[in-house]
């Protein structure tokens, strides 16, 4: 339900600017707004908690100080510096931005945020928050945070999913925001939803530098807004995972278009097999073993639209060279072969999506996603173990 309502948000203008001049975070990024160090962190908080951000800022900054180092960076060392945050598109879509900034700006962030948002991966929330904060223009940075405080204080009931109501909320915010603090005031809000108008639990009103004007407060309706429309049932998808060891060297695929494309994983089934079918399969792959299979647990991971529920498999063993990644594709296109022996031999190409690394090349030179933490911890204490 969408209750159009005018609420006049010039009134939370001074209340926010001098709360925010005595309560603003300490947050590595603001103590030099650069465009560059805004930009990375904006990016980097997406999904992801403020205080896990930090140290990854820090370490990426050190890494890539300036914009010319993102745009000329490896993207096996892009994906390493990124590991862990997740949705590593984020961090392809900084070095094309990168590159454009270089190649079209003399590697200048440009002050305007129509042309930001031409960037891929920057949104309306992030070229706001690049416009305001770095350059101090008068643009509004909406995000789920704003929009929770904005409308707890409006009192309004709109859904704020919809991308009408986000829009709206920048128009309303765009007429009144304080052309000489945009920065301060955006990031007033920011703070203001991070640490007050919390978004689970009780807000901590009483604390609250706009109590008194705002309407859930008043009206004891914290509870009922925002209003969101119900999110689709994530689905689940079950995987057999595969950690298959030889000569102290671990497999590794590199997955194709899709989700965590071009990333590296450990091979996988869908479905959860058995020990039996697992020994059973891997022996029809030509692949002997030195030692049982042990199972080495169970792993869920969360993705925004599917869960992933893993059972892990270890394997020690060798195959001749001349099989050699037949494994790994006969794994990877298992389902699509419905057990059909493969054809001798595949091309070079579809070697390069697979390689064996020992644990220290996975440690400091691979990116793995945070979805095969779990399997990526075991190999560590195998390669411990048997060293």
């Amino acid at each position: 339900m969408e209750i159009k309502m005018n609420y006049d948000y010039s009134k939370t203008v001074k209340y926010l600017l001098d709360w925010f001049q005595l309560n603003a975070r300490s947050l590595p990024w603001r103590e030099n707004p650069t465009p560059y160090y805004v930009w990375i962190s904006e990016i980097m908080l997406q999904q992801t908690r403020v205080e896990a951000v930090k140290g990854y800022f820090d370490h990426f900054t050190k890494s890539l100080p300036e914009i010319k180092d993102l745009a000329a960076v490896e993207e096996e060392k892009l994906l390493k510096l990124w590991e862990g945050l997740g949705y590593y598109n984020r961090a392809r879509n900084l070095k094309k931005t990168a590159q454009i900034i270089m190649k079209e700006y003399g590697g200048n962030f440009p002050a305007n945020y129509n042309t930001l948002l031409t960037f891929p991966g920057i949104g309306s929330y992030t070229a706001g928050a690049i416009s305001s904060i770095a350059f101090g223009l008068p643009e509004p940075a909406v995000d789920g945070n704003v929009l929770r405080v904005m409308k707890r204080v409006a009192g309004s009931l709109d859904d704020i999913t919809k991308n009408c109501v986000k829009k709206e909320l920048e128009k309303d915010i765009r007429a009144i925001i304080p052309k000489k603090e945009p920065g301060n005031y955006n990031q007033s809000l920011m703070d203001l939803g991070a640490t007050i108008c919390l978004p689970n639990g009780k807000p901590l009103c009483q604390k609250c530098p706009i109590m008194q004007i705002c309407s859930a407060y008043l009206h004891q309706t914290w509870n009922q807004i925002p209003v969101k429309s119900a999110k689709k049932p994530r689905r689940i998808e079950e995987k057999t995972i595969f950690i298959l060891e030889e000569d102290k060297k671990f497999l590794l695929h590199k997955r194709p278009k899709g989700l965590l494309s071009g990333m590296w994983e450990f091979p996988s089934l869908i479905g959860i097999y058995q020990i039996e079918r697992v020994e059973k399969f891997l022996q029809s792959c030509g692949f002997e073993l030195l030692e049982p299979i042990k199972e080495v647990g169970k792993a869920k991971h969360i993705f925004s639209h599917i869960e992933w529920h893993m059972t892990g498999y270890y394997a020690k063993g060798k195959y001749k060279k001349e099989q050699a990644f037949k494994v790994a594709e006969q794994i990877v296109n298992y389902e699509i072969l419905e057990e059909r022996e493969l054809k001798d031999g595949i091309t070079k190409r579809d070697q390069k999506a697979y390689k064996y690394a020992d644990a220290k090349e996975i440690n400091e030179q691979i990116s793995l996603p945070s979805a095969f933490e779990f399997y990526r911890n075991i190999v560590f204490s195998i390669a411990k173990f048997s060293s």
